[in-house]
């Protein structure tokens, strides 16, 4: 008996005769009502058997089933709450998707610190889990966005030394309550009870374990009851599965998760969960793609599917052997089975793919090429793929808006107007990567190997290229490709965790001692002077760090500079450089040594502080009237307050036009001209989350129960910063640029109230000087300078011409000083030029356009060669000039038609022109 068997025996399976036994097949241990039970009831050891037999006495819609759920357990004491997004990095800084019902109340809720929204609560909350996207579709179960409904009860030992320390106490319910409610679902659905089997599956993860429990019926897993009850330690009473040791904890979590999908399947009885879950959008799927079965082959797929739960690509040793046995079951040869089944199983991909874009655009991710956006990214381009790849010629975005639409998000026009301009990016993209493949292709055909798995997980990073593509073209060039099973799930486990930036500190034992700074910059935010007690002094490499018991400093965090200015005690004054906190405690920098225990008047830098409460206080401006100009969608990617100018990132799918620009500085502007209060409460996080939503924690998630709330006009945030009391003493914004810093997120950069009107000055003078220089009027500045660039790219033209035609004059009248050669069946044509680039080049193509291989030289900067060579000729442009580059000490190459290079050696130019015959004939000879 393992560590945990005794965590499973459990009342209530003794009261209801229940027997625990071993699965002959699988070896997993499980309870069961029915004694004469033998294997733990889950494929592979068993088959489905709700299939064409509901499980349930009525049949449900997803609706239907997550209402029946949520009224049974509100009906048994349990408050209903709403659910949360799908981006979990809203509200914690580990993990980017929503993976689980749990994740909601992680890690505060679960650590004890803040209390849950109720208790005991129950919901059903919309999941996605990236690491089952090579699944979806294959095995018939797997989907990749699901809702978890769920129950939770939070509970804390009494027994503690300082119970007071967590947000909860005392025992809600534990683990027989959770089976007893769990059975009673299933009755009030008219299940049989005595087909359900309870697996022992204990639960580790995130530095946390404990029991769970499996539930099993019909064949279908439809629960799983997680006891979180257990941390790691090296010296814990119990090993795990793991490998590691765990102890038992102050707080124990009833973590349950009901698959809502399945639930739905058991009891409707269709071949997958797939028809149960889409069946509108499957059937107009396959008959956009003109999918049509015999009864013959309806009769196939119907009963391959009753054996799919075999074809997992995370447990099946072989999936062509989980294939192969399928099709012995059914009677037809693995060929005939794969062609009928693939593309279904891209229909039920494609269906699964666009809920999960639905979920992840309504919740307003915006694709990009980091954390959530890129896994958004990652999903659309691969249901394009599916979807060109199976015949569906429908738009991508009207496919979307059809989960959108029953999923009830009432930004649909913004969620089709994404995905038209991830589409259209993906095919610019792909056109972009294609010569990469190209290359890559010829470089592994000619070394004999299989393009690696590392290459394709690199070439989809950068540049979208899915794997069928790449092998494809690989194809074309002899190479082979080495696809990973599970492709896309390495590419996700790429992306999807964030860690956090945080390190060890850097002070001595006494600094951890110290009680927390009293900070005085939130009673008074306009106060600049206080007094206080120097609490310790460190002596660091560059000046001292002087901790006082209060402070008016404002310590550098949520994208603020720190605050400057001096302690002065009574023999001496220090300036003060730089403010830290860490664990509520605040570090002063500063360039002298103060005495413990000394009293200190400290006196900020005004100018500084109130320049730096002018952009913060900005900073919400702009980014409430970023969001009214672009829309919902828009959300804080980063910032940085300064003193001079600020800038703020924001996650849009689309480029800044100067249009907006305009519009979104003059409705910050509006917001300073209201002067308007800036408000600042105290709130429970609980109320806060409830009244204003997770768009609280833009700039950050701050820890503790209470967190602080700034509002500037309808932007509402949990922010620390320091800001001015009304918008008008910000004085004016002046957007000063925006630029793309990463695809699907923009920076605008903007000074505020006296660096405004800098920003503005500065700007002028450049006009001012310009029109000076062009002896214009300052507002004729535009249409001069497009009058003189039009006119200075018409002369390039004219001088690109002119150069052409003098290349075509020489190539046509010939000289004393070229020299022609018989390479083959081509003339080739040798001849010094002491002339640009540009002209080299024309010279070049004019020698190819009539047939004739060029290899033209130029001694004006340098030594430099153009070699061109016309179609079908069997000499190598580019070998030629890496050979010549060479021998006036540089380097050259390119494509077997058309190349270029050189070297600093001019004094060798004619010497390596005279070797070009021999060269030639080499380069031909190879």
């Amino acid at each position: 008996m393992s560590d945990l068997a005794e965590e499973y025996r459990l009342d209530y399976f003794e009261q209801e005769d229940f027997v625990r036994k071993e699965c002959p097949d699988c070896g997993d241990h499980f309870w069961t009502r029915d004694h004469d039970r033998e294997t733990c009831g889950e494929p592979p050891c068993e088959s489905y058997s709700f299939i064409d037999d509901p499980g349930f006495e009525t049949e449900y819609t997803l609706e239907e089933m997550r209402e029946a759920f949520l009224s049974y357990f509100e009906e048994h004491g349990h408050e209903r709450i709403a659910p949360y997004p799908v981006a979990a990095n809203r509200w914690r800084d580990d993990v980017l998707l929503t993976q689980a019902s749990i994740y909601d109340f992680q890690p505060l809720v679960t650590s004890g610190e803040t209390p849950p929204p109720a208790n005991p609560l129950t919901i059903s909350q919309p999941c996605i889990r990236m690491q089952d996207i090579d699944n979806v579709g294959t095995t018939g179960r797997h989907t990749m966005a699901f809702e978890m409904m769920a129950h939770h009860a939070f509970n804390a030992r009494e027994d503690v030394e300082t119970p007071e320390q967590y947000a909860y106490e005392g025992e809600v319910y534990w683990k027989d309550r959770t089976v007893e409610l769990c059975e009673g679902f299933f009755e009030s659905l008219g299940a049989d009870r005595e087909g359900i089997t309870y697996i022992e599956d204990p639960w580790v993860g995130g530095g946390n374990a404990g029991p769970a429990i499996e539930v099993i019926y019909e064949g279908a897993e439809l629960a799983t009851l997680v006891f979180m009850s257990m941390e790691q330690d090296p010296e814990g009473e119990y090993e795990l599965k793991d490998g590691n040791r765990y102890s038992k904890m102050d707080t124990y979590i009833v973590d349950t998760g009901y698959g809502l999908e399945r639930w739905t399947w058991v009891s409707q009885g269709t071949p997958t969960v797939y028809e149960a879950i889409y069946p509108e959008q499957i059937e107009f799927l396959q008959d956009n793609a003109g999918i049509e079965l015999s009864a013959e082959e309806e009769r196939i797929v119907h009963d391959a599917a009753a054996l799919a739960g075999n074809m997992d690509i995370d447990e099946a040793e072989d999936l062509e052997a989980a294939r192969g046995e399928i099709a012995d079951a059914v009677g037809v040869d693995v060929e005939e089975l794969v062609a009928l089944m693939e593309p279904l199983e891209t229909i039920y991909a494609i269906a699964d793919h666009c809920r999960t874009l639905a979920y992840m655009l309504g919740d307003e991710i915006v694709p990009s090429n980091v954390g959530t956006g890129y896994l958004a990214r990652m999903v659309l381009r691969r249901t394009k793929r599916l979807v060109d790849e199976v015949g569906v010629d429908a738009p991508m975005d009207e496919l979307v808006d059809m989960q959108a639409e029953r999923l009830g998000y009432e930004n649909r026009d913004h969620i089709r107007d994404v995905v038209r301009t991830e589409v259209e990016k993906y095919r610019e993209t792909l056109e972009r990567g294609r010569r990469k493949v190209e290359d890559l292709a010829v470089e592994y055909a000619e070394a004999g190997e299989a393009i690696p798995a590392a290459e394709l997980v690199e070439l989809y990073d950068s540049h979208g290229i899915q794997p069928d593509m790449v092998e494809e073209i690989a194809a074309e060039h002899g190479a082979d490709v080495d696809v990973p099973e599970d492709f896309y799930g390495q590419v996700a486990a790429r992306h999807d965790q964030e860690t956090g930036g945080l390190t060890a500190a850097e002070a001595d034992e006494r600094f951890a001692d110290l009680p927390e700074t009293e900070r005085l910059y939130y009673d008074d935010q306009q106060g600049t002077e206080f007094e206080a007690v120097v609490l310790d002094v460190f002596e660091r490499a560059e000046g001292y760090d002087v901790v006082l018991d209060q402070t008016m400093f404002y310590p550098e965090g949520g994208g603020q500079p720190p605050d400057h200015g001096t302690l002065a005690a009574d023999d001496r004054t220090v300036e003060v450089t730089d403010v830290q906190i860490e664990d509520g405690v605040i570090r002063h920098r500063v360039d002298g040594e103060l005495d413990k225990g000394a009293m200190v008047r400290g006196k900020l830098d005004v100018e500084r502080r109130r320049q730096l409460m002018r952009n913060h206080t900005a900073t919400h401006a702009v980014i409430h009237a970023t969001r009214e100009v672009l829309g919902d969608h828009i959300r804080q990617a980063g910032a940085q307050k300064g003193v001079d100018s600020s800038r703020i990132d924001v996650a849009h799918y689309d480029r800044i036009s100067r249009e907006e620009v305009k519009r979104i500085e003059d409705r910050a502007n509006e917001v300073v001209m209201a002067n308007v209060g800036v408000s600042q409460e105290w709130l429970h996080r609980n109320d806060a989350e409830a009244e204003y939503g997770f768009d609280l924690y833009q700039g950050g998630v701050p820890p503790g129960e209470e967190i602080r709330i700034i509002q500037v006009e309808a932007d509402v945030q949990a922010c620390g910063g320091t800001h001015v009391a009304r918008t008008g003493d910000v004085g004016a914004i002046k957007i000063r640029s925006t630029e793309r810093v990463q695809d699907g997120v923009e920076r605008l950069t903007f000074s505020a109230g006296t660096a405004a009107i800098d920003a503005t000055q500065a700007t002028e003078d450049a006009l001012y000087a310009t029109a000076e220089t062009l002896d214009v009027d300052p507002q004729d500045v535009p249409e001069t300078a497009s009058r003189f660039f039009e006119e200075w790219k018409e002369r390039g033209k004219r001088i690109d011409e002119l150069q052409e035609e003098l290349a075509a004059a020489r190539a046509a009248g010939g000289d004393d000083a070229a020299e022609e050669v018989e390479v083959g069946d081509t003339t080739a044509v040798i001849r010094r030029i002491d002339a640009e680039m540009d002209e080299l080049r024309a010279t070049a193509n004019a020698l190819v356009a009539e047939g004739k291989i060029a290899v033209v030289g130029s001694g004006l900067d340098g030594a430099q060669f153009v070699v061109g060579v016309p179609e079908d000729s069997p000499v190598n442009a580019g070998e030629v000039v890496s050979e010549l580059a060479g021998r006036v000490g540089g380097g050259g190459g390119g494509p077997p038609d058309f190349a270029q290079g050189g070297g600093p050696d001019a004094e060798q130019l004619d010497e390596a022109l005279a070797d070009a015959p021999e060269i030639l004939q080499a380069v031909v000879g190879a």
